[in-house]
Order: C-alpha cells, then sequence, then structure tokens
C-alpha cells in the first residue's frame, strides 16, 4: 500500500472519528433523557396531578399520593426513561410506611411536556416543587429527598441546597461525565458532556443523613461509583445489594431493601 493510500485512509479514520465527536456532541441530550416525549397514564384514583411553574416559567408537573397523617413527606426524582407513572407503585409502598409522597415529573417528560430537559431545568423543576410544598407546611425538616439513577443527581443538587432533611440515593453515579466515559471510553466523553450532574464534586455540601443503595451487578452505573458517593458525603451509609442490577433494586430477593431505606428515612428526618 502506498504512502498516499495510507495517508488517505488515515484521513477518513480521522474525519469518521470527528464525526462521531460531533454526533455525539449534537444528540446528547437525546441519548441522555431518553424518556422525554413519552406520555403517562392519566394519575390513579389514589393520586392527583399538581401543576407548578418553575422559574423560568415551564409548567411543572409532580403526582402527589397522600399519606393519611403523614408529617413526613418523600419527594421522588425518578430515572431517565420513566415517567412519574411508573414509580406509583413504590410511592403506594411509600404511603403503607408512612409518608405521604410526591412523584416529581421533569419538563419534556409526561404531563410535564413543554420545555426540553437540561440540567439547569430538571434543578428548576425540582426547586419549584420544593417551594409549593413548603408553602402547605412541608419545609426542609420534614422533607425526604429521594432519587434515582439520573434523579440521583437532582436529589444530591437539592440537598446540597438544603432542601431537605435526609437524602436516599439509589444507584447513583459520581457525575455524568464519568458515566458517558465508561460507555465510551475511546471518546472525550467528558470534555463533550454538557450536563454533567456532578454529585461526587457536590458531596462535601451535603450535610444531611445520606443512604446510598447500589446492586453489584449494576450494568450501567458501575458499582464504584455508588461506593465512591457514599464515601463522599460525610457518614453516609451504603447499602449494596448482592445480585442487583441498575432497575431491578426492590425485586424479591427474599429480603427487598425498601423496608431499610424507610426505616432510614424516619429515623432521619425525626424531631431532635
Amino acid at each position: 500500500m502506498t504512502r498516499r493510500r495510507l495517508g488517505a485512509l488515515a484521513l477518513r479514520a480521522v474525519a469518521a472519528y470527528l464525526g462521531l465527536v460531533l454526533l455525539l456532541w449534537g444528540f446528547q441530550r437525546r441519548l441522555l433523557y431518553v424518556g422525554a416525549g413519552r406520555a403517562d397514564v392519566v394519575p390513579p384514583e389514589d393520586a392527583r396531578l399538581l401543576t407548578e411553574e418553575a422559574v423560568d416559567h415551564v409548567p411543572v408537573h409532580a403526582l402527589e399520593l397522600l399519606g393519611p397523617g403523614a408529617r413526613k413527606v418523600v419527594v421522588f426524582f425518578h430515572g431517565n426513561g420513566e415517567v412519574v407513572g411508573d414509580d406509583v407503585g413504590l410511592a403506594r409502598a411509600l404511603v403503607r410506611s408512612g409518608f405521604h409522597v410526591v412523584l416529581v415529573e421533569y419538563r419534556g417528560y409526561g404531563h410535564s411536556s413543554p420545555g426540553d430537559p437540561t440540567e439547569a431545568g430538571l434543578y428548576a423543576d425540582a426547586e419549584a416543587v420544593l417551594d409549593a410544598l413548603s408553602v402547605r407546611g412541608f419545609d426542609a425538616s420534614r422533607v425526604v429527598l429521594w432519587g434515582a439513577s439520573l434523579g440521583t443527581g437532582v436529589a444530591a443538587e437539592m440537598a446540597a441546597r438544603g432542601r431537605g432533611a435526609a437524602l436516599v440515593l439509589v444507584s447513583p453515579y459520581t457525575s455524568m461525565g464519568d458515566v458517558a466515559a465508561a460507555h465510551f471510553p475511546w471518546l472525550p466523553a467528558r470534555l463533550l458532556v454538557r450536563d454533567r450532574f456532578d454529585t461526587l464534586g457536590k458531596a462535601p455540601r451535603i450535610k444531611v443523613p445520606t443512604i446510598v443503595l447500589h446492586g453489584s451487578l449494576d450494568e450501567v452505573v458501575p458499582l464504584a461509583m455508588g461506593e465512591q458517593v457514599a464515601k463522599g458525603i460525610a457518614g453516609a451509609r451504603f447499602v449494596r445489594v448482592e445480585g442487583g442490577h441498575h432497575n431491578d433494586l426492590f425485586a424479591d430477593r427474599g429480603a427487598s431493601p425498601l423496608p431499610e431505606l424507610a426505616a432510614f428515612a424516619r429515623a432521619a428526618t425525626a424531631p431532635r
């Protein structure tokens, strides 16, 4: 093969690589917010749809399930492929455990279809719901911030801002850049990520009791990331679910971790 031929092939390879980089840059939010645009079900009879407004005037929705006599509220932030309707079963279990529950919907998702999801936008959505709850008497001392997967970044940010009394992180990541790098090691993924969700970086600012749950076989967010997050938050408890994957941590393996999480949340928000 001639030197000219080799040079031409090298240029094509570089062009293809750069094209892939540009493709990832341009479509990364479609990859990250894969559930955006999904329609949601009509709220079930035991839930009501709340409508608030974020600081940038985007409408924000949430599903509220009332816990009779409950004095503490779990504010739940779901994963990137879900809508709030997917988590009604978990919410009902938490209501049975003595909590009031609010499932926050992100802009671009389900009932909150107006707006495009971004890191700053999701934080604004969360703040809008928490502000509305505070007006109703659920101030930070009565709020349990609970995040799953993508939602752990939102919950952690709210905890760093002092918006809750306890933090539950299910399958958390250190940062979205780290997740991208783990899945695309042959790309400069950390440099390309727009929505960083740097949970590990903000961990020193989280001062509330925290519990971290992670599956030993998580194929989306490596177990080591959950361990790092737990070590980064002072006093955080780490719970390893043996045989657990990314989306099945509450599946029946003989002993669900849900009672442990609920007991932690009750104790962490108990009057002092």
